[in-house]
């Protein structure tokens, strides 16, 4: 009956419509719901997406461990603890040996998307103090996904610490009192070299430059991660300014490095040799052939890595590399 009293009453409205034989156009109750209809289904589809995320994070077993890393430092961490079978993901820009080639790799570390992240069913995201977006990260900790942020490395302990709180988190406990003893060695290696430098007498002039492709050149200044790096070592950056900035050959002569330290911006490891680099970076700026870093050969690369994970195991070796470097000029 009820049936029959519907259908009765959408008679009546089209026919009011003022066409009672052929409408132009048939009314439909629902139209004005559609827009409505649509933005349920997506929200009923992300809950489901979420819903299943956290069945999924209950089915783990309690000891299971499905780790992304978000963090070339914090990715180098996880591997230096032995913990690279626990990774089901890392960022764009970290890097991880051809053994764990099947690791899925996800955008940069700065924007993340959480339907990505959540796909992969991890237990635990860990990443850099500048992991995001807080949208993103919300999101994961709504799913029932840990989200951990590791402090920015820039002295030896809180380098540490954070090498404390991966070792909590990944369950190896033995393996990070272990890593710590490696880079406290490393440092105080390092540190004993650099003293070496110091007393040999004036301190080596170096120069940092950043290659892009389709940009010109930067040089790296003051308070970048190339400025960390050679202090390390015990040399100079003679660049004086803050910050990166485009300078002109004329310019960087002038300056007079003893030694170029170049790195290429890149997510791939560097497929070039260090002399191969140095001589396309001579082809393009040949006043460089000029300098004492050019006359003497001096021009080396930086791994890209470096400069991106604060004080970590790749700026500790790259500083290193440097300072044996430094102290075999020396002799």
């Amino acid at each position: 009956m009820l049936f029959q009293a519907t259908k009765m009453s959408l008679k009546i409205d089209t026919s009011a419509l003022g066409h009672p034989h052929k409408p132009k156009c048939a009314f439909n109750p629902l139209s004005r719901f559609k827009p409505l209809s649509k933005v349920v289904f997506i929200t009923s589809a992300f809950a489901a997406l979420l819903s299943s995320s956290a069945f999924s994070a209950e089915t783990h077993s309690e000891h299971e461990i499905r780790l992304v890393s978000a963090g070339t430092g914090v990715t180098e961490l996880v591997l230096a603890l032995d913990a690279g079978n626990e990774l089901v993901a890392i960022d764009s820009i970290s890097y991880v040996p051809d053994g764990l080639s099947h690791v899925a790799k996800l955008g940069y570390h700065r924007m993340l998307s959480a339907e990505g992240i959540i796909a992969l069913s991890p237990t635990l995201v860990v990443g850099s103090d500048v992991m995001g977006p807080e949208t993103t990260l919300n999101v994961l900790k709504q799913a029932n996904i840990q989200v951990v942020q590791l402090p920015a490395t820039n002295d030896e302990p809180q380098l540490m610490s954070n090498v404390d709180t991966l070792g909590q988190l990944l369950n190896r406990p033995d393996n990070a009192v272990k890593l710590k003893q490696d880079l406290h060695q490393q440092l105080q290696s390092l540190a004993d070299k650099k003293q070496q430098i110091s007393d040999a007498g004036a301190q080596p002039k170096i120069l940092f430059m950043l290659l892009q492709e389709g940009r010109g050149a930067r040089v790296g200044g003051k308070g970048t991660a190339a400025d960390t790096i050679i202090a390390l070592s015990g040399a100079q950056n003679i660049a004086e300014f803050d910050g990166y900035k485009s300078m002109s050959q004329e310019g960087i002569l002038s300056l007079q490095p003893d030694i170029i330290l170049l790195s290429k911006r890149s997510d791939k490891p560097a497929e070039q040799t260090n002399a191969q680099i140095a001589q396309e970076l001579i082809k393009e700026m040949p006043l460089l052939a000029h300098t004492p870093a050019g006359k003497n050969g001096h021009i080396q690369t930086l791994a890209p890595q470096a400069l991106l994970g604060g004080l970590g195991i790749s700026a500790i070796s790259a500083a290193d590399t440097l300072a044996s470097t430094l102290l075999k000029q020396n002799q």
